[in-house]
């Protein structure tokens, strides 16, 4: 569910890295937001990224 409608962001993974170095599994999450947005002219609810958001990829309904 967390990719961006616009742009396909979408989780990253990686390591957590201790003080004495062990690592461990995680995940970056991406900014997603579930908004209202013009599709074809019809108003939808997608989810979209802030940077898509911000920069104005898309057209709020």
């Amino acid at each position: 569910m967390a990719k961006c409608a616009v742009c396909g962001k979408s989780v990253h993974f990686g390591n957590n890295v201790s003080h004495s170095h062990r690592r461990s599994n995680r995940i970056w999450n991406s900014n997603i937001k579930r908004v209202k947005c013009k599709v074809d002219g019809v108003p939808k609810r997608i989810y979209v990224c802030s940077r898509c958001l911000r920069s104005g990829a898309v057209e709020r309904a």
